[in-house]
């Protein structure tokens, strides 16, 4: 029998997610139609995907509690399971079944009238789901007064609200609308925030400032080294937080970073690089080889380029990393790599030459062309 394939929509919102979510706020408001919210929804979850679940559970929101914002807000925030623990050093961001609470504050107090009070609530919403996404949108329309919410946040005693004065500010946050601030001006929190103790913030730093680094690269590295000057972060953290943040910059072979991260001029020799089948079809392997011989005792951030055709048939690459490993003199390294070439939802392949070519160090070091056929 086939094994059924995994729906992450189906995972985050079901049946059994949508009458928990009912119930809990039929125990704190007796005239809630409990039954009609869980019908209404369940029968409309199969056409809908991920994102339009979360809307659609919102406008059932708004039809079902009261029409007075502050009444259904008081309703929501009382129908809430307990905080995550604020004392853990990494967790999630909690359950998406409460995601369609934080859209239903953007549908009905994205507005000046209650701005505080929308705020306060996703203030309390992000202790069991965040709201980096929702933030956004108060961001964008209330800047000034938002932000300044967001710095009080990045001091909560609660890892979540620091987490999410920098997730939320982020310059591109994956699934988050674009937001018009200034991407330099939440430096200011996460100069505040690099030092924290959990990981989870931590994490959210360092991505943080990957963002940056693919607009100003040289503010990156120079607020990076900064910190690590300061020495307010213990040192494994502090290299975990530098290697996250430049990882796009070494993936693009930028030599500063690379250079901070003390992977200089690659002295080496690349021989018997080739290709065992030039010729391949969708859901077959690319395999290619090659040997490396260190003529000094140094470090290598070994990679390697494929550089895909694309519908108008320019290329583009993508980097994809095979090690990183400290050499010693004349030490010799035999690399054997393979790579399926199958479908994905994220890109589009196309018959025509290809190519592989080796990165080493920021460096290219031979590159060799390969046909692929759909």
């Amino acid at each position: 029998m086939e094994k059924e394939k995994f729906s992450l929509k189906d995972h985050l919102f079901n049946p059994e997610k949508i009458h928990m979510l009912s119930d809990s706020i039929m125990e704190v408001y007796s005239d809630f139609a409990f039954m009609e919210f869980a019908h209404d929804i369940i029968l409309r979850l199969p056409e809908l995907e991920l994102k339009e679940r979360i809307e659609y559970i919102a406008r059932c929101l708004k039809r079902y509690l009261p029409k007075d914002y502050e009444e259904a807000v008081a309703i929501i925030l009382e129908s809430l399971p307990p905080e995550l623990d604020p004392n853990k050093t990494d967790d999630d961001f909690g359950s998406f079944i409460y995601s369609p609470y934080w859209e239903f504050v953007v549908m009905k107090g994205l507005n000046e009238k209650y701005l505080r009070l929308s705020l306060d609530t996703l203030w309390e919403l992000t202790k069991r789901f965040s709201v980096e996404w929702p933030i956004r949108y108060f961001l964008n329309e209330f800047e000034e007064e938002t932000f300044k919410q967001m710095k009080q946040w990045s001091k909560s005693d609660h890892y979540h609200l620091r987490r999410l004065a920098s997730e939320g500010t982020r310059a591109s946050l994956p699934w988050g609308i674009k937001i018009n601030l200034d991407y330099k001006k939440p430096i200011e929190i996460l100069d505040g925030l690099y030092y924290d103790n959990t990981r989870f913030v931590t994490r959210s730093v360092a991505n943080h400032m990957n963002d940056i680094s693919k607009k100003d690269a040289s503010l990156v590295l120079d607020i990076l080294k900064k910190w690590k000057d300061s020495k307010k972060q213990n040192k494994k953290e502090m290299d975990f937080i530098i290697s996250h943040s430049l990882r796009t910059l070494v993936k693009d072979g930028n030599k500063e970073a690379l250079d901070f991260l003390w992977y200089s001029h690659p002295d080496i020799t690349v021989d018997a690089f080739y290709i065992s089948n030039s010729h391949i079809k969708m859901w077959e392997y690319l395999e290619f080889e090659f040997d490396i011989t260190s003529n000094k005792d140094q470090a290598l951030m070994i990679d390697y380029i494929i550089y895909f055709v694309k519908a108008n048939g320019k290329l583009s690459g993508k980097t994809f990393k095979i090690s990183k490993k400290k050499f010693g003199k004349w030490e010799v390294f035999k690399i054997m790599k393979k790579q399926m070439f199958r479908e994905m939802t994220t890109r589009k392949f196309y018959a025509w030459e290809h190519f592989v070519e080796l990165q080493i160090n920021g460096e290219t070091f031979g590159k060799k062309a390969f046909r692929l056929s759909i």
